[in-house]
């Protein structure tokens, strides 16, 4: 079994360089037309150019899988806002492309809060599936293979009739965003069960959250699903996608933590080798790449995990 583990977003060790400035649609619309094409134009640039450095620090360091965010291009959804943030970045897209694609890399999108496909707003569903076409687009632009990460969302009325909405939404997306969507159980409403389930109708890959599944379950051994979890992924080109994260402390055991409970990581892998099924694995914690590598570090030392290069290693 071989395993890639990734980080999201953003990176610690590169900390001066984002690639997530933002405009606000309130100081947008303090601007005139030329000073609106002109600061929103500058950002973006300046977005593009700093992913393709983070990008190539991850390739340098051997980091095969990261999760973009989506907040790159600011008021990309935003329904007053029409502006082309394609072809005036030819050059700058066209080079992240390229260092993805030199390095191997996945890379996947997990749209903010906002993205409510099963909501019982019209508004709410239709900015969703704004957001879903905008991440599909973003795919498309750098020619890659990537996956798009939600949640089954809303539980109103209940569970029963909110993930019926769910699956009548989900029906009327375009196929090519159908089938880059993946979907994860989460903290709080919809349990591991509730996902596989969805997932094995729809015929879409189930992420696992770890982290969300000590959160919320119902006592069930997830040690009795994970075989039905990884032949979700059985048509896709993809390996399986876990989150993995620790809790930031037992009051706040939602929250993640700083770094990887080395530990419960290792107990973790020895449970799932059994199915030999090459893993991506995200880590989700706060330090980011140095939690990352932090792991790899304790993973060396306490293990005889055979490392293949610098964030990938065979059980």
């Amino acid at each position: 079994m071989r395993v890639r583990l990734g980080y999201v977003a953003i990176s610690k060790t590169i900390e001066d360089i984002s690639y997530c400035h933002n405009l606000t649609f309130t100081n947008y619309k303090k601007l005139n037309v030329d000073s609106q094409n002109e600061k929103l134009n500058n950002i973006i640039k300046k977005n593009l150019v700093n992913l393709k450095e983070i990008l190539k620090y991850n390739g340098i360091n051997n980091i095969h899988f990261f999760r973009l965010s989506h907040s790159m291009i600011p008021l990309a959804t935003h329904e007053k806002v029409i502006f082309d943030y394609i072809r005036p970045f030819k050059k700058e897209w066209l080079d992240i492309e390229n260092i993805i694609k030199k390095f191997k890399m996945r890379i996947d999108i997990h749209p903010d809060q906002f993205c409510v496909l099963n909501s019982d707003k019209k508004d709410v569903v239709n900015n969703s599936m704004k957001i879903l076409k905008f991440n599909n687009e973003i795919f498309n632009i750098l020619n890659i293979n990537g996956k798009i990460i939600i949640h089954v969302g809303s539980s109103i009325p209940n569970k029963i009739e909110a993930i019926e909405r769910f699956k009548k939404n989900f029906l009327k997306l375009d196929r090519q965003i159908q089938k880059q969507i993946i979907i994860e159980n989460d903290d709080k409403i919809y349990n591991v069960i509730d996902v596989l389930n969805l997932c094995e109708e729809l015929k879409t890959p189930m992420v696992l959250d770890y982290h969300h599944y000590i959160c919320n379950n119902n006592k069930e051994n997830i040690d009795d699903y994970f075989e039905r979890i990884f032949s979700t992924w059985d048509k896709e080109k993809l390996p399986p996608k876990i989150h993995f994260s620790s809790p930031k402390n037992r009051k706040n055991r939602r929250a993640h933590s700083e770094f990887i409970d080395y530990k419960a990581f290792i107990n973790f892998i020895n449970r799932i080798k059994k199915y030999n099924k090459n893993i991506d694995i995200m880590l989700e914690c706060k330090g980011k790449d140095e939690a990352l590598f932090k792991l790899v570090r304790q993973l060396k030392y306490y293990t005889n995990f055979k490392f293949i290069d610098d964030t990938t290693f065979e059980v």
